[in-house]
């Protein structure tokens, strides 16, 4: 124990000399860099060559910024950017220059919505109307795969957001080129008045991933993303056109078919066809209107098997792209602890096991400009055979205030109606919530969280919430989080990791840039105090950790590289068995370890593994998780992974238990719009096998044919259950 206390005592120590140190952080100008567009004079023809005499007259934006893998300098692989407009779309020429030409481009898939970690890319963020607060990002690589992402206070994600737009790519010896044209119809704006200016916040970035070379336009300082609109230029020169009645229709027709088999003997087939659709119409340059009408969520991803040996409740993210959609403007909606709306709850009947209900129609209303945000969504579910029909709806408002701060509230209210088959009558429940975002300088944030709810069966008032202040610099990190929630809290439209419990999470790390250690780029040593205790009884320990962590370095390649310990402590008084390893109530402590690296992931063949080790309650713990990922060509990846958990004379029985989790994945493209991907994965412990193949075309800009076959077996080598699932699936968007 006085070895632990005296590498935290370093860790501390290591934080607090950083924080004395110069950050090297600068703060946003005081006037914006200014840059313009220019008007073409002739047709553009997008296919990333750009041959067409109107850009040689476009003015070059040249002045990037490098922050990876150090703040400043000169820039090895420099980038040109030119921006032209016509009277229906705005349009971005890039020259990406790279020391190494075609030799050097990193590329890993051809995916859509592609990591932006794992290969190069160069992206555009516009903040139309200038809020400083949210901007929408339009990225691409060498091989033209397209990503769109909302980004809100360069704090929240939403990176399954689509939007209609091209990009065409070109490599050459010297780099690659891309030349981009985004409607403005695509673009939220405000209404532009007579003789007033047209200006939009506007930045670049650019990953030359072989050297892990980040460079941004206009300078922003490495503790920032891109999307920290503060520091963004001024792009001048636009003529946009009057907002018009803008509607995108987007009708689809499906098939599909179920079976489902227990032994050798049909237990249930369904032949489903379906018709629905989406609208969305954009009443004014703020305001978007979405409809969506028997809905369907066919081409979304399945969720992971996971082996759950912990405490709390696990969170899977939602997949769905309607509720994807804008989901960053929902309170609570960065955390994964309490959310009082959590978008999964729609469409699962009320009942033990959840099953998928089907949704009848929805529509969802969003009004944004520099001052506010509103936001609204209701859905309706149709009754199923063990589940009543149910309505919900939700209600949002955002204020802005000040350079980066803002303040809102938020209601949900789901009614579930009465159910004659199971002598359930009408329930009813609400939250109403409170949050914001205190940002009193460029590295400070701050954001809170306070939500109650009411649930018609208890008639019992129930509350919880979130704390967080951290302080980010280019030097080091420095933060505490805290969430309680009470016993009675019931979000029936949320989610909980657990109830009746306060958490608090202290702590911090060093950013650490060694001159003396030339291959790595980023040594982030540090430490986090986690402690948890009852809500209702303050006094009442449940479970502390310290998560020591004094080596997690990345190197130049950004290969990474971790060893830490986390001593624990455990008070056990309540029913616990996990993998139904029944553990005696008690106290225990115990610590464990972690050694954990993965290789360069830009390249053909990369390779994780992470090992833990140590006690485990009154037990031993060793668990082995590995991966493979082999891509020769962009159209070509393969990752295989295993998880396998070693645990020996655990609980009351003191009993051993050994779990193997197989994944295995490929994907094939043709090019970014013409995917096929499989996915398996088998599960020792509950013995289930399941197989995912999806194959998706984008025949016309965000217009999909989708082929999917799920099958998912219960012991695969003597079937006892069996679920057999074929959907085929067309969309067609149209925007007027």
């Amino acid at each position: 124990m006085k070895k632990i206390l005296t590498v935290i005592l370093f860790m501390v120590c290591l934080s607090l000399f950083a924080q004395e140190k110069e950050t090297d952080n600068f703060p946003p100008p005081e006037k914006p860099i200014t840059i313009k567009a220019s008007k073409a004079s002739g047709a553009i023809m997008v296919d990333g060559r750009l041959d067409e005499t109107d850009w040689d007259k476009a003015e070059p934006i040249t002045d990037f910024f490098r922050v990876e893998p150090v703040q400043g300098g000169k820039i090895k692989n420099p980038t040109e950017v030119r921006i032209l407009f016509d009277d229906k779309n705005i349009y971005f020429g890039v020259f990406a220059r790279d020391s190494m030409g075609k030799k050097g481009i990193r590329m890993q898939d051809l995916s859509r919505d592609f990591n932006g970690l794992e290969n190069d890319v160069f992206g555009i963020q516009i903040d139309a109307q200038n809020t400083k607060q949210y901007a929408i990002s339009f990225q691409t690589t060498p091989y033209g795969n397209q990503q769109d992402v909302q980004n809100f206070n360069d704090n929240n994600r939403d990176e399954d957001w689509n939007a209609l737009w091209r990009v065409r790519t070109q490599r050459t010896d010297h780099g690659y080129y891309a030349e981009f044209a985004i409607p403005f119809k695509s673009i939220r704006y405000d209404k532009p008045e007579d003789g007033v200016p047209v200006e939009w916040g506007i930045t670049f970035f650019r990953l030359a991933r072989k050297d892990y070379e980040k460079t941004v336009f206009p300078a922003i300082p490495q503790s920032f993303s891109e999307n920290r609109m503060t520091y963004a230029a001024k792009l001048t020169g636009l003529e946009v056109p009057p907002p018009s009645a803008n509607i995108r229709i987007e009708p689809y027709t499906l098939y599909q078919y179920d079976e489902s088999r227990e032994g050798n003997v049909l237990a249930d087939k369904l032949n489903n066809p379906k018709i629905g659709g989406d609208v969305k119409w954009a009443i004014s340059p703020n305001a978007v209107l979405d409809l969506t009408i028997n809905t369907d969520f066919a081409q979304a991803d399945v969720d992971q098997a996971v082996n759950n040996l912990e405490r709390f409740n696990i969170f899977f993210p939602e997949r769905r792209q309607f509720f994807l959609e804008n989901s960053g403007i929902w309170a609570g909606s960065n955390s994964s602890f309490v959310r009082p709306f959590f978008s999964r709850t729609i469409g699962l009947s009320n009942t033990f096991n959840a099953a998928p209900a089907p949704l009848d129609a929805g529509a969802r209303y969003t009004d944004r400009n520099e001052k506010r945000t509103i936001a609204a969504l209701a859905v309706r579910q149709r009754e199923t055979d063990d589940s009543p029909s149910a309505t919900f709806g939700v209600a949002r408002y955002t204020h802005n205030y000040g350079k980066e701060n803002n303040i809102g509230a938020m209601v949900t209210y789901r009614r579930d109606d009465s159910f004659d088959e199971l002598g359930l009558s009408s329930q009813n429940n609400t939250t109403v919530s409170v949050d914001g975002l205190i940002r009193p300088k460029s590295e400070l944030s701050i954001t809170y969280l306070l939500s109650a709810s009411i649930d018609s069966e208890t008639d019992e008032a129930g509350y919880a919430g979130q704390f967080f202040i951290g302080n980010t610099t280019n030097k080091y990190y420095l933060g505490y989080l805290n969430n309680f929630v009470n016993a009675a809290y019931a979000p029936d439209m949320g989610f909980v990791r657990q109830k009746d419990v306060m958490y608090h999470s202290p702590g911090g790390y060093a950013i650490l840039r060694p001159k003396a250690l030339p291959f790595v780029r980023r040594w982030d040593p540090g430490v986090f105090f986690n402690y948890y205790h009852d809500f209702e009884n303050f006094g009442n320990f449940q479970q502390a950790s310290i998560y020591i962590f004094p080596i997690y370095t990345w190197f130049k390649d950004n290969s990474f590289l971790e060893a830490s310990l986390t001593p624990t402590w455990q008070n056990i008084n309540f029913n616990f068995a996990p993998l139904g390893l029944e553990i005696e109530q008690g106290d225990y402590s115990y610590t464990r370890y972690t050694l954990r690296y993965n290789s360069d992931r830009s390249k053909k063949f990369s390779g994780s593994i992470r090992y833990d080790f140590g006690n485990f309650y009154n037990g031993v713990r060793n668990s082995l998780t590995a991966g493979l990922r082999y891509a020769p060509i962009p159209h070509i990846a393969f990752t295989a992974n295993y998880e396998n958990n070693n645990i020996n004379g655990v609980g009351i029985a003191q009993e051993n238990l050994d779990t193997d989790l197989y994944t295995g994945s490929l994907r094939l493209a043709l090019n970014p719009r013409v995917q096929l991907s499989t996915f398996y994965q088998y599960n020792s412990f509950d013995e289930q096998g399941r197989w995912n193949v999806r194959f998706s075309w984008e025949y016309m800009p965000l217009s999909f044919i989708y082929l999917v076959f799920n099958d998912t077996q219960t012991n695969i080598f003597d079937p006892v259950q069996q679920s057999t699932q074929f959907i085929s699936k067309i969309t067609f968007l149209k925007q007027f």
